[in-house]
């Protein structure tokens, strides 16, 4: 997978139906154990709650869970982990805590009120499409530093550092599957004068 999509911060967000309140709070984790950090840590904050109804998205080994905690079979946790499906998300975590009202919501209300909840927090948190990048660095002449200070955000890199000594040196990333295409541009917009030493490859925000 040369690219995924996940949430962009952790958030929270909540709101009321025949007086239950949910609240969502939602975080990009990496591995099981730091969803189940997670998991736990919302559950200590919210420890008077009837329900801390939860769900996550593990990009390494496709990992899967969803917890109904004590609500009906289906109408919980399932609602949520589809909210991250169809959101498109992996590598994050979202817990649903539920203080009952006093009024039964039925199945139906359940599941509406869980989904709901879950895209409240997704939409909180925000979405980011990581990458495979590669980290590269050029140096260049004074000269030419102006034209390629435009040249890689032209070309859908983004400038990390700059150091400016007898040479500018740029440290720049750009998506793994555009370097060769950036390198071909370069070379042939300085006449062959400059190419980038490629440093590292990683997975990096790109919007």
């Amino acid at each position: 997978m040369d690219s995924y999509k996940t949430l962009r911060n952790p958030a929270s967000d909540e709101y009321i139906v025949k007086k239950s309140r949910f609240i969502a709070t939602v975080k990009p984790v990496t591995s099981q154990d730091e969803a189940l950090a997670f998991i736990a840590e919302t559950s200590k904050k919210y420890w008077d709650a009837t329900h801390n109804v939860y769900a996550y998205i593990i990009r390494e080994g496709g990992t899967k869970r969803f917890s109904d905690d004590g609500e009906p079979q289906g109408t919980a946790g399932i609602p949520v982990l589809d909210v991250l499906e169809k959101s498109g998300l992996t590598d994050c975590a979202v817990v649903v805590t539920r203080y009952f009202g006093g009024i039964m919501l039925g199945a139906g209300g359940l599941v509406r009120a869980y989904s709901h909840s879950a895209s409240l927090g997704v939409s909180a948190g925000g979405t980011v499409t990581r990458a495979i990048c590669v980290r590269g660095k050029i140096t260049c002449d004074y000269g030419f530093y102006g034209r390629l200070s435009s040249l890689i955000p032209e070309n859908g890199g983004i400038i990390e550092d700059t150091t400016f000594e007898d040479n500018v040196t740029v440290t720049f990333r750009i998506k793994k599957d555009e370097a060769q295409a950036f390198r071909a541009k370069l070379i042939d917009t300085s006449n062959g004068k400059s190419d980038f030493e490629a440093i590292d490859e990683f997975f990096a925000d790109i919007d």
